[in-house]
């Protein structure tokens, strides 16, 4: 705490000496100047600025401007957003919003500012300058965000239909994080820049634009130095309040909810699976060749087979993560799945990863303390061990409604021990769901009691 405190301290020092340094370099090149009227010193400026802050006016130019500005970039906030998670979404909404964003980011401020003061006049004008020019950096910034969240979430996600509130903030929110600040901290910037730039050739009323023309016609170069601080102290206010407002966000931890899970059970009990002559192939390996199968509502099936025989993609297409090149098959609607990664949300904890699939917090409670007895199912799961966080896995599987359990090598990175408990609480909180487990372990298998089907078998005989 005394280490962080001392470096917040000598950082405050360093930029109160930068300030002086480059105040005392204004001075100097006022005094070689030595012409007020061309360059005006930091002495002249203050008491302009001192002169103005006593008026009514100032204060009114100054709310007019920030109202305005701040409404161009929120909107280009709320707008960019929507536009680059539609782009994300539908890649021919993406190919029809680039050529606009380009055309936003290409064209000079002056050159909008001309033509929509002709169509909107000087008092809107800055807010809507401030729009278009925050507009491209929020949309790319969202949109590259958007893009780093991790596929394999969104798989997890698509499984367990998440809702789109948990998707959002567990997600999305923290791939976001990185590209916000930085979109903020340009957009901020920018909008104040060409909001005031626009209020200049609009000569908008209670303005700092319009306090700016004014400066200019009478040549009061104190006046123009004295506002240009101004929109300094007041770019470096907004920008702050803005980052604020967004780490406030980034902190803020909602309680998860799955909106899609009956309040009335946690289970749906099981539903067969019927399989007819199904076939993959990723390009030209071949996975599956008219595999058919019809398997009971709340039986267990172990589908055993080396590594890359055909297994994960199976449940893959039973998840409905893939589809098949022929065949049929009936699947229950409500899946839950363990995949081979473990595919958590990393900074969130145990029991928070198991709640957001599952409507029930007592639930997901028990479920964890049975297989994770005497932990603290609060901490981040990027702390605990590989055969920990597998343990999570399942239990946000097993306590998740659902009619169809898909276990993908279930036991991996777990002990012996462990793996007598984990076969223990999947077969208790089974309760009556359609089991298919893909494992090459034949005594994984056998822990969890259910008929075991020799895929490697069946290729061959293929």
């Amino acid at each position: 705490m005394e280490n962080g405190a001392h470096i917040k301290r000598k950082k405050w020092i360093e930029s109160v000496l930068a300030a002086c340094f480059w105040l005392c370099v204004w001075q100097v090149a006022a005094l070689l100047a030595d012409n007020s009227l061309l360059f005006a010193g930091p002495a002249d400026t203050a008491a302009a600025l001192c002169r103005g802050i006593v008026t009514a006016k100032f204060w009114q130019s100054i709310r007019g401007s920030v109202i305005r500005i701040l409404c161009g970039f929120f909107c280009a906030v709320a707008v960019g957003g929507v536009l680059a998670a539609a782009a994300f979404r539908w890649r021919f909404a993406e190919r029809l919003l680039s050529p606009f964003m380009t055309f936003c980011k290409a064209v000079p401020v002056a050159a909008f500012s001309v033509i929509l003061l002709i169509w909107l006049g000087g008092e809107r004008l800055s807010a809507v300058i401030a729009l278009l020019v925050a507009l491209p950096i929020v949309y790319v910034n969202v949109y590259e965000g958007l893009s780093h969240a991790d596929p394999k979430l969104a798989e997890m996600a698509a499984v367990f239909e998440m809702p789109r509130f948990n998707r959002i903030f567990y997600l999305y929110r923290p791939a976001l994080a990185p590209f916000a600040e930085s979109c903020l901290r340009t957009g901020m910037g920018m909008s104040i820049k060409a909001g005031i730039a626009a209020e200049v050739i609009g000569m908008a009323e209670r303005s700092i634009g319009g306090r700016l023309y004014e400066a200019k016609i009478y040549l009061d170069t104190a006046g123009v130095f004295a506002w240009t601080a101004v929109v300094i102290l007041l770019s470096a206010c907004m920008e702050w309040g803005v980052l604020f407002l967004w780490r406030g966000f980034c902190r803020w931890k909602p309680q998860p909810h799955a909106g899609r899970r009956s309040a009335g059970r946690q289970h749906t009990g099981g539903q067969g699976i019927v399989l007819e002559k199904i076939s993959k192939a990723y390009g030209k390996k071949q996975v599956l060749t008219e595999f058919s199968a019809r398997w009971e509502p709340g039986s267990v099936h172990c589908l055993m087979a080396p590594s890359g025989s055909g297994k994960t993609t199976l449940l893959r297409l039973l998840a409905g993560l893939e589809r098949p090149d022929g065949g049929e098959f009936e699947s229950g609607d409500k899946i839950a799945m363990v995949f081979q990664e473990d595919r958590l949300c990393e900074e969130e904890p145990a029991l928070c990863n198991v709640e957001l699939v599952c409507k029930s917090r007592q639930a997901a409670r028990a479920c964890l303390e049975a297989l994770l007895p005497g932990e603290d199912l609060e901490q981040k799961v990027s702390a605990l061990s590989g055969g920990m966080r597998r343990r999570v896995c399942l239990a946000r599987a097993l306590a998740a409604e659902s009619e169809v359990l898909l276990l993908d090598e279930p036991f991996t990175g777990l002990d012996g021990e462990n793996r007598d408990n984990a076969a223990r609480v999947i077969r208790e909180w089974q309760r009556g769901r359609t089991m298919v487990v893909a494992t090459h372990e034949a005594e994984d298998a056998e822990r969890l009691s259910g008929e075991i089907r020799d895929m490697q078998k069946e290729w061959k005989k293929a």
